[in-house]
Formats: structure tokens, sequence, C-alpha cells
């Protein structure tokens, strides 16, 4: 009777411990697919409020980004006075 309970136990606890893998390997695969799911929405709201004649840049030589950065060196001076009230 003893030996019984034990391997009832046992089986029972190993069970448990199952069916709590699979659960939570179930809940993070659906937490997965929610949170995809929103990042599609998210973006096809982004892509839906831009206005349609914008003009969309996403790519720009290395070059350009070179002599933009070149052109830019720092700026004009300006002296300027503090005035006390």
């Amino acid at each position: 009777m003893v030996k019984f309970l034990i391997i009832i136990l046992g089986v029972g606890w190993l069970l448990g411990q199952l069916i709590r893998y699979f659960l939570r390997s179930k809940l993070a695969q659906f937490a997965r697919q929610v949170n995809e799911a929103a990042m599609e929405q998210q973006r096809a709201q982004q892509r839906a409020s831009r206005p349609k004649d914008s003009v969309n840049v996403d790519y720009i030589p290395k070059e350009e980004l070179e002599k933009r950065k070149k052109d830019i060196q720092g700026g004009e001076y300006v002296d300027y006075e503090e005035v006390k009230e």
C-alpha cells in the first residue's frame, strides 16, 4: 500500500512538472505572437499616417554623408553682449 502511494505521488509530481513546462512554453509562444501582431499593427499605423505626397529617403550614399560632414565645420562666431536690467 505504501509503495502504491509513493508511485502515485511520484507520477503526479512528474505530470505536474511536465504540464508546467508545456504551459510555460505555450504562454511564451503566445506572448511572442501577440507582440509581433502589435508591432505589425504599429507599422501599419505609421505607414497610414504619412502624407502620400511626402518623400521618404531610405538610403543616403556614404560619399554624400561625408560631404555633408565636411561642409559643417563649426560655424560663424557671433559676439554678443549681456544686457542686465
